[in-house]
């Protein structure tokens, strides 16, 4: 008795060791799988702030509606008695254009036709058109994006001979038309539509400007010559440019040259900056370099007593001086770069030929989205014999007259390709006429909406396909940001509030780069998942394998426990 209860003393006792020896089994198994997996799983997860996706996707299909508001003022004489009284009427008219599958473009003019009253006829009989327009800006102070339109009898001898329309410093035009006093007033407003429709593109925007802003998404072959020329020429859209004026003078012991750089740019530049102030932020700053020669050597030509540049060389002189000008590294913001070269004293006079072998009259040139260049010769300063140094005063009126003009160009204030019978009225020392920055917002609002959303296109594309790639709430922010910035230029576009609709598009190009180009984003970019699991493994593989031994024992045991009722059986 005693040996069978040591016997079964013993027994239970093992079966109680195994059966805490299999709770401890199956309980540090639950804790490694309930706790532990899920803990690691959470701690070591790529954080990832929840995007727009489904409204980047819509914006990726891009349906642009830009609305002109337009008003034809008809002046006394223009219309006759029976055809003013419906002169009071409004009219809308849309223009599609399917450029591909994913944008579409929409013109939508919205005209309204009163008669003038009694203070704008004053101003039309006035002696000069100059004097017209502005009294006529005076008394009808139009948003930007919008244009008034006064028709006048041809009989008016306000304009020059031969000019059917003048369109002047502000967002007025004058349309001189022939009058029908036997037609009806819808075929009077029908007669008017090409003309107006002219002003229009002349002072707004054309459908090949609107094109080339889309480049990003247009295939060049789309594109008009003319326009793709103009598009490649312009900067890019920024939220700044860094302005640079430079003397060279590479033979300083025979040319002691002196520049009003400081008194020129406040007269020439400075009014041009002011304008384009709600554009972008501009800054300005000249230099003199001495010993600055040219990347190549000019020819001399003996038909003309001269050294002269022909156009094919003219790309290889702007890289050994670009050395030389200390451009600012530290912005992030495109260079303009002029410069005014006073050849030296064996090389004097320099004259830059153009593909037709003529002189080219401004002796300058430009380069597209990099500068301009022009050459001061001074070879009427000498003497004979010479008494070196020649001491010389630059004459800026000429000099900036050039810059200015290329500065335009490289801004994107083409000068818009007008018929014949049209008379531009110049900006004179404003630099710019309000219509000119019209047709600069226009063109840069649908150039950074395109941007926005192609840039945000691309982020949402790489952060779907590399999921590792962090995604930190500052990123997500600039997202949201970019994405109802973008939503709201397109609105504001439909509703013809242009300035609004430029201060979003610009808004959401900044916000959309911002995220792109955040270094978070490359942080796990080249952290693959087999890396991963080439860290992890050795970590738990010396912990999972007891574990997952221990459960295969259990279960073998727990099959083995159910096999034996049924032999018993």
């Amino acid at each position: 008795m005693n040996m069978a209860a040591v016997a079964a003393g013993g027994f239970e006792r093992h079966c109680h060791e195994k059966r805490r020896g299999r709770n401890a089994a199956l309980s540090v198994a639950a804790i490694a799988i309930v706790v532990g997996l899920p803990l690691w799983w959470k701690t070591t997860e790529t954080y990832r702030a929840s995007l727009p996706y489904s409204q980047i996707s819509e914006l990726d299909t891009l349906r642009l509606q830009l609305t002109v508001e337009l008003e034809v003022v008809f002046s006394k004489g223009s219309l006759t008695a029976e055809q003013q009284k419906t002169a009071q009427l409004q009219q809308s008219r849309e223009v599609e254009h399917l450029l591909n599958s994913k944008t579409e473009l929409r013109y939508k003019y919205e005209t309204k036709y009163r008669t003038a009253t009694v203070m704008e006829d004053d101003a039309l009989r006035l002696e000069s058109v100059e004097a017209a327009d502005v009294s006529l800006s005076k008394l009808n102070e139009s948003p930007s994006g919008s244009l008034v339109i006064y028709v006048i009898p041809e009989t008016s001898a306000l304009l020059p001979q031969g000019v059917s329309v003048y369109v002047g410093k502000h967002r007025t035009a004058l349309l001189r038309t022939l009058q029908d006093k036997r037609a009806k007033l819808g075929d009077v407003l029908r007669g008017l539509q090409p003309d107006i429709q002219r002003v229009v593109e002349t002072m707004s925007f054309s459908n090949g400007d609107i094109k080339a802003a889309l480049s990003d998404r247009v295939p060049v072959r789309k594109l008009g010559k003319e326009s793709l020329a103009d598009s490649m020429r312009t900067f890019k859209s920024s939220p700044g440019y860094e302005i640079t004026f430079s003397l060279l003078n590479p033979d300083p012991k025979s040319h002691d040259v002196h520049w009003d750089i400081e008194g020129a740019v406040e007269s020439y530049i400075q009014p041009l900056l002011s304008k384009l102030s709600g554009v972008a932020n501009f800054s300005v700053d000249s230099q003199i370099l001495y010993y600055a020669i040219l990347g190549v050597t000019p020819r001399y030509d003996s038909t003309v007593s001269s050294y002269t540049l022909n156009t094919e060389s003219l790309p290889h002189v702007i890289n050994p001086v670009e050395a030389r000008l200390g451009s600012n590294a530290a912005s992030s913001h495109p260079v303009l770069n002029f410069l005014l070269y006073v050849p030296d004293y064996p090389h004097s006079p320099l004259y830059i030929k153009d593909r037709g072998g003529d002189k080219v009259p401004t002796n300058a040139f430009h380069s597209p989205r990099w500068g301009g260049i022009m050459v001061y010769n001074v070879n009427e300063t000498y003497t004979d014999p010479p008494r070196l140094p020649v001491h010389i005063s630059i004459d800026m009126v000429r000099v900036m007259e050039v810059f200015l003009a290329q500065l335009r160009l490289l801004l994107g204030v083409q000068q818009p390709h007008a018929p014949a019978d049209f008379l531009l009225q110049s900006p004179g020392n404003e630099g710019l006429t309000d219509w000119e920055l019209d047709r600069l917002l226009w063109v840069r609002t649908v150039e950074n909406i395109a941007t926005a959303t192609t840039t945000l296109t691309s982020l949402a594309q790489l952060l779907d396909e590399i999921g590792n790639i962090v995604i930190n709430d500052n990123i997500a922010s600039e997202v949201y940001s970019a994405v109802t910035s973008v939503q709201a230029a397109i609105a504001e576009l439909e509703a013809c509030n242009l300035g609004l609709a430029f201060q979003a598009s610009k808004e959401a190009t900044q916000s959309s780069e911002k995220a792109f180009f955040d270094p978070s984003l490359l942080h796990l970019l080249y952290f693959p998942d087999d890396q991963k699991f080439a860290i992890y493994i050795p970590l738990f593989l010396p912990m999972s394998v007891p574990i997952l031994l221990s459960l295969l024992k259990i279960a073998s045991e727990h099959r083995q426990r159910r096999k034996e009722p049924a032999k018993i059986d």
